[in-house]
Parts: structure tokens; C-alpha cells; sequence
């Protein structure tokens, strides 16, 4: 199975030492995050883990365990973007981001990271230009480092709305227009451009509309076939492995505007509060009346079916 710890907060930037102590205890508890009450128990154990599954602006402070994690494959989404302070107030000068990819490629390998760029919108002083201008240098920087980069567009959700009033999405044509220079960019420096819950009109412009984490992607990642369960997920156009996450909803730390996860900064500060390094859930304590589930899981690794890179 996969344990993903990307989809909700930022593990590896604000919770490392949280996430250290659960993998050496084991398991880990998930609150539900549309019923409080119920909560499922997750082993960690590497007999039924086959990929560890993260997404970060900032992985810098895990980079210190990775010798430690080792006995488990990986798959790290690193997000890098152009945008300044006043749109991802938290997140570190992007060149001390890079170098982190780089460190984070070397030792896991090629296949076991991958670039995100996204959410791509206009506004607050970005149009067409200045993201193609911006892609194609940090691909220039990451070359040789990234086989697979995933873009999307900015989606309007009543909170981005509210939080985030001076961007909007691309048009349709300034969309084509990315994705002619995204892909052609990404040829010239070895780098497939994937799309996340894009219409697949992008691929007649050189984009993977397949998928972001598609079973292949995490087959390539982890070196061994997988036999995973069909799985249907919340938006109709995805189409990734996408696993079982253990963050929590409004608790990631870099506050930025166009945040689907985080829905104000006050209830973020309170979360953040609420964190225990040594609690087995993200955020809080096992309640009186919380119901504990113990999630059935196994290896979805089929045996002697490895992928030779040959």
C-alpha cells in the first residue's frame, strides 16, 4: 500500500520530527477529516508499506533522516514555483529549495522525485511570459536531477476566492499557450510535463494528461510492479495511486493565498498549537470518544515482477 503525507499539509517542513517519531513507533492515527470522531490506525511497518509518498515546498528539514528511511521507497513531490512572499509567505528562497531537490535526488534517485509546478495563475504581477521565462530557467537549474514535472491551473475554490481575490485562472488559450512552451522546454532539458485534473485537450500540446501519480509513475519510482486495488477518487479527472494520506486539513504552516488546504490563517495558528511531537495523530490527542479503526492493509508489490532500468 501507499502512505501518502502530501495531499492535506506539509510534513517534511513543519512536522519532520512528528513524522520521525511515528515511523520508529510504527503506526500512526488519522482523524477523519469530515467525521471528527472517527479515527484509523495505520501501520508503518515496511512489510506493508511499498511507498512512502510526500509533498513539500521545503524538504529541507527531513533531508537529516533520509539515511533512516532508507529501508522504505519513496516518492517526493517537491513543489518550486516563482511566487514571492506576498503569495507563499512561509516558503524558503526558492535556490535553497533547489539545492534540497538536488540532495533529495541524489539519494533517493531520479525516478523517486518529482517537480511540481502548480497552481499556475494570472495576476499579482504574472502573466504568460514571466511563467514560461520562470519554468524555463528552474528547469535549466534542475536538469538532470527531475524526469517528471507536474503543472495544473489554479482551481477556484470559495476559499481561494475568499483568500485570494487578485488571481484568477488562465484562459484556455493562455493555457495552450503554456503548454506548448512547457513541453518543448521540458524536451530540451529531459523532463516529461504532466498535467494534474487537466483536460486532456493539453496533450495535442505536448503534455502527459495521464495523471500526476499514476501507478506507473510510482511502479518507475519504487522499481517493482504493483497489484494495487481500483480506487475511486474525489475528482473525476484524476487519475493517480493516490493512497492513504495521514496529514490534517488546515495545518500547514506556509500560509499561502492560493491554499486549497488551509482555510484562514487564524485556524491554522490554532492547529499548529495543538501539534505534539509525541502524539501518534498530526494535530491534537486520542479523544473519549474517538472510534479507532485499525485500517487492513498489505503490500500491493507483485513478487519477481521488478522494472529493469536497463
Amino acid at each position: 500500500m501507499i502512505i501518502n503525507s502530501g495531499c492535506r499539509t506539509d510534513i517534511p517542513a513543519f512536522y519532520s520530527k512528528w513524522f520521525m517519531n511515528r515511523i520508529r513507533e510504527g503506526y500512526v492515527y488519522v482523524r477523519n477529516p469530515y467525521y471528527n470522531t472517527q479515527v484509523t490506525k495505520y501501520s508503518l511497518s515496511p512489510e506493508v508499506v511499498d511507498c512512502l509518498v510526500f509533498g513539500t515546498k521545503n524538504p529541507e528539514p527531513m533531508i537529516k533522516y533520509l539515511d533512516e528511511l532508507d529501508k522504505y521507497k519513496q516518492l517526493w513531490y517537491i513543489t518550486i514555483t516563482p511566487y514571492g512572499k506576498d503569495i507563499e509567505p512561509r516558503v524558503p528562497d526558492k535556490a535553497k529549495v533547489i539545492e534540497s531537490f538536488k540532495k533529495i535526488s541524489e539519494h533517493v534517485g531520479i525516478n523517486g522525485v518529482n517537480w511540481r509546478y502548480d497552481p499556475i495563475f494570472i495576476g499579482m504581477g504574472f502573466d504568460v511570459k514571466r511563467h514560461i521565462e520562470s519554468f524555463n530557467d528552474m528547469a535549466k537549474s534542475l536538469k538532470g536531477y527531475v524526469k517528471n514535472c507536474t503543472i495544473s491551473f489554479l482551481d477556484l475554490y470559495e476559499k481561494v476566492k475568499r483568500n485570494a481575490p487578485n488571481i484568477k485562472p488562465p484562459t484556455r488559450e493562455e493555457q495552450v499557450e503554456i503548454a506548448k512552451a512547457f513541453s518543448k522546454i521540458g524536451k530540451e532539458n529531459g523532463i516529461i510535463v504532466h498535467s494534474c485534473c487537466e483536460k486532456t485537450f493539453l496533450a495535442e500540446y505536448g503534455i502527459d494528461c495521464k495523471g500526476c501519480m499514476t501507478k506507473e509513475i510510482v511502479e518507475e519510482s519504487i522499481g517493482t510492479k504493483l497489484n494495487a486495488p481500483k480506487r475511486k477518487n474525489i475528482r473525476e479527472d484524476c487519475n493517480c495511486l493516490m493512497g492513504n494520506d495521514i496529514g490534517a486539513y488546515n495545518s500547514c504552516g506556509h500560509l499561502c493565498i492560493y491554499c486549497y488546504a488551509n482555510a484562514n490563517k487564524e485556524l491554522v495558528k490554532k492547529n499548529m498549537q495543538k501539534h505534539n511531537p509525541n502524539s501518534p495523530f498530526l494535530i491534537g490527542n486520542l479523544m473519549s470518544e474517538d472510534e479507532v479503526h485499525v485500517a487492513k492493509q498489505k503490500s500491493w508489490k507483485i513478487q519477481d515482477e521488478q522494472i529493469s532500468f536497463i
